[in-house]
């Protein structure tokens, strides 16, 4: 080494300056081969293979590695999906509309509308019931002879047991008339309660039943008085008869009278109840024709509970009446196609 080269230090002598570790040192530091080449900036590109799991861009180009979101879905290019909505049960939704008058009440409301319309069928009942308290002596005497079974000159005057039974068989009597004049202001009140959530054909089969109403309730009263009772004292006094000497107490024979006759007008708006639960597509005549023994059961229990007689007459007249007035009215429905 000459003189001159001496008077120049080493790049890897300390000369009072850092000087960093070489190549070499990294790469036996590392235990890596130093033959391997080290990219210093000025190295040229290296072309980075392209395959099935390598993503690439719209130019097919390789693009760079990104990190993921745990789906599979490059971070920073991820596009939300649209959130999905549902129909408002309020609006049209599959076609169907709602009723245009269809909103919606706290529950305490419909509680308090529901009360005031019972309030008004009470008071239409109430008022039918003083109306019919002026003639209610002609009707108990109209009554008490035609629906034993004797003659004219036959029949075993009523008695009297105490001193309000009178006034009270007046009033009961008198109640037949306001169970007429409440049934329809009943189905009418029901119709406004009802009516913000009806269709404008289900609100028209509902005025139509007010009417209908009041003709079933008449038929149901004029069946019970000339076609059950007759039969149900026809069966009394042939069970009477030589065990005892007959003596009917008025309030107890118009109990009954009046128990069977205005039950029998209720009775009489099942046909209306089922007209007008299959044209509001609440129900179909063949589905009520599956379930028949179950409505038949209901019935004779409903009969034994409202129309209560020890022998168990009455309730059977009036269940059977029930489940003919059932049949007969899909009997009906089959006859004029109506499934």
């Amino acid at each position: 080494m000459s003189d001159d080269e001496s008077d120049f230090p080493r790049s890897d002598e300390d000369t009072g300056s850092f000087t960093g570790p070489s190549d070499s040192d990294d790469a036996s530091d590392s235990g890596t081969d130093s033959s391997t080449p080290v990219d210093d900036g000025r190295s040229p590109e290296v072309e980075t293979p392209t395959g099935p799991e390598t993503p690439t861009d719209a130019d097919g180009a390789a693009a760079p590695n990104l990190e993921t979101d745990g789906e599979g879905v490059a971070g920073g290019h991820h596009t939300p999906e649209p959130e999905q909505t549902y129909p408002d049960p309020d609006e049209d939704a599959g076609g169907i509309s709602a009723p245009p008058d269809d909103h919606e009440m706290p529950l305490a409301d419909h509680i308090e509308e529901m009360v005031l319309r019972l309030a008004v069928v009470l008071l239409f009942g109430a008022g039918g019931t003083a109306i019919g308290i002026l003639g209610a002596s002609q009707a108990i005497e109209f009554v008490w002879f035609n629906v034993f079974p004797y003659a004219n000159g036959e029949v075993p005057p009523p008695h009297v047991y105490h001193p309000l039974e009178l006034w009270l068989t007046r009033i009961k009597i008198s109640s037949l008339l306001g169970i007429m004049i409440a049934l329809p202001a009943f189905i009418y009140e029901c119709y406004l309660f009802m009516r913000p959530g009806l269709y404008p054909n289900e609100r028209k089969y509902y005025l139509a039943a007010v009417p209908t109403s009041v003709v079933l309730a008449a038929i149901g009263m004029l069946f019970s008085y000339v076609l059950v009772l007759p039969i149900l004292f026809q069966y009394f006094t042939y069970y009477a008869e030589g065990s005892a000497e007959i003596a009917y107490a008025l309030g107890d024979t118009f109990n009954l009278i009046i128990t069977l006759t205005g039950f029998l007008a209720v009775v009489f708006q099942i046909p209306l109840f089922i007209m007008l639960a299959i044209m509001m597509g609440v129900t179909t005549r063949r589905w009520l024709a599956q379930k028949r023994l179950y409505f038949w059961a209901g019935f004779a229990g409903i009969a034994f509970m409202f129309a209560f007689d020890p022998t168990g007459m009455a309730p059977i007249l009036v269940a059977v009446t029930m489940i003919l007035l059932f049949e007969g009215t899909l009997l009906i429905l089959k006859w004029v196609g109506r499934e």
